[in-house]
C-alpha cells in the first residue's frame, strides 16, 4: 500500500488559506499532489563563507555568559556635588540611569466610566438596552452556525484566525459609529482674566521745623555752669558715714557676681548649641552607635568586626602619640587620653585631653604641659581629679572643674621627682586620714606612693626594682647592684595590696604593698620590654602580659605550696598568641573573663575570645587609616559595647563591637534577674572551664 500522506496543522492552514485566495480570483492553487509539497518542504542549502573561523567541538560547546543590565552607558559618572557636611566636593555614587526615547501626554478614558457616559449623552450616542443587546445576539447565532458547519479542520482554523465582530445598526439602518475609537478626550477652557486695578494713596508728609542759632563762647560758658550747679545739688544730699563703702563694695561684689553669672550662662547656652549643631552633623555615626548590629554575624560563628564611629581629632595634638587612655568612671561618654612622645630626640609639650561622644569636634576641656605626657589615670570617686606622669619624671595633679590652666600640685627634684620618664599611675584608695594618694612606676626603677595633702604632695618610695642576677663594677671594682627599669604596673581587684610590674628587661614581678625589700614572685615573660600587665577582672590568679617581642601571654599565679610541688611549671603561660609584631597594648574586657583586645605597631587591632576560640582571633582589622601609623593604646568602655584606639599621630578612634565579639550567656524567659555576684561566678566558671582543659597540656601558642 503506498503510504499516507499527513499534513501538519500549519500545512493544512497554509492550503486552506491559499484556497480562499484562490476563490477571490488570486492567481495561486492550491496544494493537492504531494511533489509541490515537497518542493516546499525541502530544506535549505547552508553557504558557508570563505572566511568563516574553524572551532572545535569544545570550543562549540562552550557557553558565554552575557549579563544585560538596565544601567545607561552614556550616563556620566563624574558628577560632583559640594557636600556641607564634610565641606568639600564630592563625587555622587548614584546616577540616573533613566534614558527617555519617546513621550507623548495624553487622556484615556474608561468607557464605562461617568465621564465617558456623558460624553456619550453630548454627541448623542447613547445606545439602550435593546441595542446592545441586539449585536451580541447576532454574534451568538453566527458562532452557532460556524460551529455546526464545521469540520475537524474547520475548528482547528477556528483556534489560530481572529474572528471580526459584526458592526451594530440601528433598525432604520444608519451605523452608529464612535468618533473616538480609543476614547481620547481633548478638552480646552479658557478662565476669565481678573482686569487689573490701580490704587493709590497720598499721606500727609510729616511737620518739619527750621531751627538755626549762633554757638558762641558765653553760651558754652553757661551750660557748662548749669551742669556744674546740677552736680552740686546732688552732692549735698545727705549721706551716712560708713554707708558709702559698704554700699561701693557691694556694688563691686554684685558686678562680678552678674557678670560671672552672665559668662556661665552664656558658656551652658553655647555648649547646648553646640551639641545640637554636632548632634545633626554625626546624626548617622549616633544612629549606628544606638542601633546598628553586624546581621552577618548570624552566619558566621567564629568571626565578628569593629564598626568605627566618632574619630577624635586635635590640631594641637597632631604631632604626638596617644600615651594613655582612661574612661571616665561616673560619666561613661567621657574619655580622658594624654599626648606625649615616645621618641626621646623629639620630646617638647604635651597635652591632656578630655573627650566626650556628645561633642567629637572640640575637647570638652584640655591642658597644656611643658612637657609630654606619658600616662594619666581619672579618679574613681572624684571623677574631675586627673594624675598624670611625664617624660620629665615628675607627676602633676589636674582638675577638670577649676579654670585653672596648669597643674594644682606637681613635684620638683626637691620632692622626689623621678630621674627617668613615669610610664604609669594609679589612684588607689584613701588613707587613714582620707587623703588622696595614687602611685607611680618609672624607669629609675622606683614605685612611688604620692599622698596629697592640703598644699602639697608627699613622696614614698614603695619598691625598688633591682637585678639580683646582674651587677656593675664600680671604680675600685666593687659590684654595685644594678637598677631595674619598670614599664607598667597594675593592682589586684580584690586585693589592693598585691600588684605587678612589668620591666624592660621582659620580666614580670608579683609584689606585695607589705614587702618593700623583695618580690613575692618573678616570672621571666617576654624576651623584650613589658608594654603592658593587667589582671583579669572577674578571676583573681590570671592576669595577661604584652611585649615588644610581638606576644600577648596569659598567666596564672600560683600559690607558693603550688609553685613548690610544681617547679619551672609555674613559669610557663597558659596561653601565648604571637601577632607578627610589636604589641602596643593589651585589655581585658569589662563584660566577659575570656575576651580581651590588643593593638600593634602595624595598625592592626585584634579581639580573642578564649571561649569561642583558644587559637585564632574572631576579629583582625586595620584601624589605622594611614600607612606607618602605629596604634599605641586601646581601652573598653565600661558600659557601652565600643573600644577606643589611639595612635601615634594624636587620633583616638571609637570603635563598635558586632554581635559576635559580645557573646553573654542568653537568661532563660521567665527567669529571676541575676545579681552582680552570680555574674562574676558565671564568669569565673567560664574561665576556669576552659583553663583546665590547658593546665594539663604544653602552651598553646597562635600564629
Amino acid at each position: 500500500m503506498p503510504p499516507k500522506q499527513v499534513k501538519s496543522k500549519t500545512a493544512a492552514s497554509v492550503d486552506r488559506k491559499r484556497s480562499k485566495r484562490g476563490a477571490d480570483g488570486d492567481d495561486l492553487t492550491e496544494m493537492g499532489d504531494g511533489t509541490e509539497q515537497d518542493d516546499w518542504m525541502q530544506a535549505k542549502t547552508l553557504v558557508k563563507p570563505e572566511d568563516q573561523l574553524e572551532l572545535s567541538e569544545a570550543e562549540l560547546k562552550e557557553e558565554f555568559t552575557r549579563i544585560l543590565t538596565a544601567n545607561n552607558p552614556h550616563a556620566p559618572q563624574n558628577i560632583v556635588r559640594y557636600s556641607f557636611k564634610e565641606r568639600q566636593y564630592k563625587q555622587t555614587s548614584s546616577v540616573d540611569q533613566l534614558a527617555v526615547h519617546f513621550a507623548l501626554d495624553g487622556n484615556l478614558l474608561h468607557k464605562d466610566s461617568e465621564e465617558a457616559r456623558k460624553q456619550f449623552n453630548r454627541t448623542g450616542l447613547a445606545e439602550t438596552k435593546e441595542e446592545q443587546a441586539e449585536p451580541a445576539a447576532e454574534a451568538a447565532a453566527t458562532e452557532e452556525g460556524g460551529e455546526e458547519g464545521a469540520s475537524g479542520e474547520g475548528k482547528e482554523e477556528a483556534g489560530d484566525e481572529d474572528a471580526a465582530p459584526a458592526p451594530a445598526s440601528k433598525a432604520g439602518g444608519k451605523e452608529k459609529k464612535l468618533t473616538n475609537q480609543f476614547n481620547f478626550s481633548e478638552r480646552a477652557s479658557q478662565t476669565y482674566n481678573n482686569p487689573f486695578r490701580d490704587r493709590a494713596t497720598v499721606t500727609e508728609p510729616p511737620p518739619r521745623a527750621s531751627f538755626s542759632s549762633n554757638v558762641t563762647q558765653w553760651e558754652i560758658y553757661d551750660a557748662y555752669q548749669e551742669d556744674f550747679e546740677k552736680q552740686e545739688k546732688s552732692k549735698e544730699k545727705k549721706v551716712i558715714p560708713g554707708r558709702k563703702e559698704e554700699e561701693k563694695s557691694k556694688k563691686k561684689f554684685q558686678i562680678s557676681e552678674t557678670s560671672s553669672d552672665d559668662i556661665t550662662r552664656v558658656e551652658t547656652a553655647a555648649k547646648i548649641v553646640e551639641r545640637m549643631v554636632n548632634q545633626n552633623t554625626y546624626d548617622d555615626i549616633a544612629q549606628d552607635f544606638k542601633y546598628w548590629e553586624d546581621v552577618s554575624d548570624e552566619f558566621r560563628d567564629s568571626e565578628g568586626t569593629l564598626l568605627p564611629l566618632w574619630k577624635f581629632s586635635f590640631e594641637k595634638a597632631k604631632k604626638l602619640a596617644i600615651t594613655s587612655v582612661c574612661w571616665s568612671p561616673k560619666y561613661r561618654d567621657l574619655v580622658a587620653v594624654s599626648c606625649g612622645s615616645y621618641d626621646f630626640m623629639k620630646q617638647g609639650s604635651g597635652l591632656i585631653i578630655l573627650w566626650t561622644m556628645k561633642n567629637p569636634s572640640f575637647p570638652e576641656c584640655y591642658f597644656e604641659t611643658d612637657s609630654g605626657v606619658m600616662c594619666l589615670d581619672v579618679h574613681p570617686q572624684h571623677p574631675h581629679w586627673i594624675c598624670a606622669g611625664f617624660y620629665d619624671g615628675s607627676v602633676a595633679i589636674f582638675s577638670a572643674v577649676d579654670k585653672r590652666e596648669g597643674a594644682i600640685h606637681r613635684c620638683t627634684a626637691k620632692n622626689g621627682k623621678h630621674t627617668d620618664p613615669v610610664w604609669q599611675v594609679r589612684w588607689q584608695k584613701d588613707d587613714a586620714d582620707n587623703n588622696m594618694n595614687f602611685y607611680s612606676i618609672s624607669s629609675d626603677g622606683r614605685i612611688c606612693l604620692w599622698t596629697i595633702l592640703k598644699n602639697e604632695m608627699v613622696y614614698q618610695d614603695v619598691i625598688r626594682l633591682s637585678l639580683p642576677d646582674v651587677s656593675a663594677e664600680g671604680p675600685d671594682g666593687i659590684k654595685v647592684a644594678t637598677t631595674g627599669c619598670g614599664t607598667a604596673f597594675d593592682f589586684h581587684k580584690q586585693k589592693d595590696y598585691l600588684f605587678l610590674v612589668g620591666t624592660e628587661e621582659g620580666k614580670v614581678h608579683i609584689c606585695s604593698k607589705a614587702y618593700t625589700s623583695h618580690f613575692i614572685d618573678t616570672i621571666d615573660a617576654h624576651n623584650m620590654a613589658v608594654y603592658k600587665v593587667c589582671w583579669n577582672r572577674f578571676h583573681p590568679k590570671i592576669f595577661i602580659t604584652c611585649s615588644a617581642d610581638w606576644t600577648v601571654k596569659i598567666w596564672e599565679m600560683k600559690d607558693t605550696m603550688d609553685k613548690s610541688e610544681s617547679g619551672d611549671e609555674a613559669r610557663k603561660p597558659l596561653f601565648s598568641f604571637d601577632l607578627n609584631n610589636s604589641v602596643g597594648d593589651v585589655a581585658w574586657a569589662p563584660y566577659s573573663s575570656t575576651v580581651f583586645a590588643a593593638v600593634t605597631s602595624d595598625g592592626k587591632a585584634f579581639v580573642y575570645d578564649l571561649n569561642a576560640n583558644k587559637y585564632e582571633p574572631l576579629c583582625e582589622q586595620m584601624v589605622a587609616q594611614k600607612k606607618k601609623t602605629k596604634l599605641t593604646h586601646v581601652e573598653f568602655n565600661p558600659t557601652y559595647p565600643i573600644v577606643v584606639i589611639g595612635d601615634d599621630r594624636g587620633n583616638v578612634t571609637s570603635l563598635k563591637l558586632s554581635p559576635n565579639l559580645r557573646k553573654m550567656k542568653a537568661e532563660k524567659k521567665g527567669a529571676p534577674p541575676v545579681d552582680e555576684a552570680t555574674k562574676v561566678q558565671r564568669e569565673i566558671e567560664k574561665l576556669e572551664k576552659i583553663l583546665s582543659m590547658v593546665r594539663n597540656q604544653p602552651t598553646e601558642a597562635t600564629a
